[in-house]
């Protein structure tokens, strides 16, 4: 089904409330509005899909950075992801009585609540199971932050989406994707993630020299420094203090500090963990948008005939529905019986934490309104282009340098491989959108 949404791209069936405003207003009555009327908000054109994806592009790479920060504070990890799914599920209840309801709907094209009652259990289960792999992805990459690090953790959960998701989301969209464009993007994409384990790797280094070279001596000078340029404060975002101490971003000092106040204990723990984590989460990545792919397109024919596709916002309610409830359910049971050795709590403590709330709060409507404009974008240009938001490292690590000094006081090396990380993630952004293509709509609903 060609579901097409987006601000800017509007057509319509004639509404008689209308007609004296367009009367009244020459430019607006030859406007698609006046000369067709209003229906659902609906992506059209390419343009509009890619916006949609460069508007996803960054909200997804913001909200892992915001739940990076409330661990680093000291927040436990299941009361951040409580909140974080409250709000991310009202951003899909909020899509879908907004740009699902708006205008009238079609028997091919139904409005939101006229889709609920229909016979499209098969187009459902599909929806339903990726908001289940997303959650656990989103659940496993909480914790990965912690033992990789923000930028390390996207760079390699993108590439496995990438890798997997893309080429599935590739043949299910009948190739409607510029093959000698999309897969030479993908493989752009590679070499920046070989990049960015590299940057890794070199930064790992760095942080080991630094706390090998500690000292009592080291310690009393580093903290009494008072080099502006390098100054992390404890009352900015990550510390969440007003302590007027001052400690230089990427010291040992910095490190040591860091595990003492952060949620997740690091130190002395196998990076077999932290990995392990990051793969789960890029495995379950890859799969929720081909699942979201089959909902709204039915490559596989299984609804009944006569049953339009689901449109892109049924979709996304009952895929985020799936993913509240995984995510409340596991939460709620890691409060009482916690993992990776982080102290129990209860809802009862949960309730009471409003320390960074409002963060976490803003994480879940990111996150949501992310997923539901990369999906906006995808029904129209190709699931496969909208996957180029999976360069969301990007501004991950951004806001991993801006935020949590990342890469401070690193070597050389490290800068280099950093720097060319980032100029091979903006040519694999820009080849995959490149890719993009335009899906027919002569196959929304089944004769």
């Amino acid at each position: 089904m060609d579901s097409k949404v987006a601000g800017s791209f509007l057509s319509s069936k004639p509404f008689n409330e209308f007609s004296g405003l367009c009367s009244l207003l020459p430019s607006l009555s030859e406007s698609s509005l006046c000369s067709t009327g209003l229906k659902m908000y609906l992506v059209e054109s390419k343009g509009g899909a890619i916006a949609c994806m460069f508007l996803a592009l960054f909200f997804l790479g913001t909200w892992p950075a915001l739940l990076t920060m409330l661990e680093r504070r000291g927040r436990l990890p299941q009361h951040t992801y409580l909140d974080y799914s409250i709000t991310n599920f009202f951003a899909a209840l909020l899509i879908a009585f907004t740009f699902g309801e708006i205008g009238k709907g079609k028997p091919d094209e139904p409005n939101f609540l006229a889709q609920l009652a229909q016979d499209n259990w098969p187009s459902v289960l599909f929806a339903m199971g990726g908001g289940v792999v997303l959650s656990l992805g989103n659940l496993s990459s909480q914790y990965a932050f912690a033992f990789v690090g923000l930028s390390v953790t996207e760079v390699i959960t993108a590439s496995i989406t990438v890798v997997i998701g893309t080429t599935l989301n590739y043949f299910l969209d009948d190739k409607i994707n510029k093959a000698e464009i999309l897969f030479p993007g993908v493989g752009c994409f590679l070499i920046a993630v070989f990049l960015g384990s590299a940057v890794h790797s070199s930064n790992a280094s760095d942080n080991k020299a630094k706390l090998s070279n500690y000292t009592s001596d080291y310690k009393e000078v580093a903290i009494s420094s008072s080099k502006e340029s390098d100054l992390v404060k404890s009352k900015d975002l990550e510390r969440g203090s007003s302590s007027a101490d001052n400690v230089e971003a990427g010291t040992a000092v910095f490190l040591l500090e860091l595990e003492e106040r952060r949620a997740i204990k690091v130190f002395g723990k196998s990076t077999l963990i932290g990995l392990a984590l990051t793969f789960s989460a890029g495995l379950c990545f890859s799969m929720f948008s081909p699942a979201f792919n089959l909902a709204t397109n039915d490559q596989w024919h299984t609804l009944p005939n006569g049953i339009p596709h689901l449109t892109v916002y049924t979709a996304f309610f009952y895929f985020s529905i799936s993913c509240f409830v995984i995510a409340i359910i596991l939460n709620i049971t890691f409060l009482y019986h916690p993992v990776l050795n982080l102290p129990k709590s209860s809802l009862k403590a949960y309730l009471a934490d409003s320390d960074g709330r409002i963060w976490a709060l803003l994480a879940g409507l990111l996150c949501g309104f992310g997923n539901g404009l990369q999906f906006m974008g995808g029904q129209a240009a190709g699931y496969a282009a909208a996957d180029a938001v999976q360069a969301l490292p990007l501004v991950s690590t951004f806001w991993g340098v801006l935020l949590f000094g990342e890469y401070r006081r690193s070597s050389r090396k490290t800068y280099m491989l950093l720097g060319s990380m980032l100029f091979m993630f903006i040519v694999a952004v820009g080849v995959l959108m490149a890719s993009s293509g335009h899906r027919s709509s002569s196959h929304t609903a089944k004769e």
